[in-house]
């Protein structure tokens, strides 16, 4: 498929039995990737290798986006954790929840809000800080001076931006800026 590069190591299903998807979740409004609206749109991958309950990364160019099939439909984002920019197509989609593998932060696909911070804390998206992540019923871990805790401390995780997508046929199709 021109321009697009599927990762086959990178789609996650959750289990044998679902149907080509057709339907669209709704994008947040105020998440909408910078320069999608008006953008074209770009074939992207089959809709029958994108069964509910899977997640695959496609790159095109220098972006990589995650395409997942939750519960609201289709959708499509950044395949980066708003944390430290891990790919989210190797985590784990859990309805609309998707883990990030790299530090355990948890993201609602549906709504571009942080259901859980990572493990290392720091400012969510709103500049509220959390502390690093310490088991139930354990004492916060004490954090160590120096610029590696400032830099944790400092790091803000960020909201989801979101990319249009449509089916056309049988195939996928996400707006990219700039194509």
């Amino acid at each position: 498929m021109p321009g697009a590069d599927v990762s086959d190591s990178s789609r996650r299903a959750a289990g044998p039995g679902s149907s080509s998807p057709q339907r669209i979740a709704a994008t947040p409004p105020a998440l909408a990737a910078p320069g999608t609206a008006g953008a074209s749109f770009v074939a992207v991958l089959p809709a029958a290798d994108l069964p509910e309950g899977a997640l695959a990364r496609v790159s095109i160019g220098e972006l990589d986006l995650l395409l997942a099939n939750v519960p609201a439909g289709l959708l499509a984002t950044d395949d980066r954790c708003p944390h430290m920019a891990a790919p989210l197509s190797i985590g784990r989609l859990d309805g609309c929840i998707v883990d990030c593998p790299l530090h355990n932060g948890r993201f609602d696909l549906c709504s571009g809000e942080t259901v859980q911070m990572p493990t290392t804390g720091g400012l969510d998206a709103d500049g509220a800080p959390h502390l690093p992540w310490s088991p139930p019923g354990t004492e916060p871990k004490p954090e160590p001076p120096g610029r590696k805790a400032e830099a944790r401390r400092l790091t803000r995780v960020r909201r989801l931006r979101y990319y249009p997508v449509r089916v056309v046929g049988d195939m996928i199709e996400v707006a990219i800026p700039g194509v």
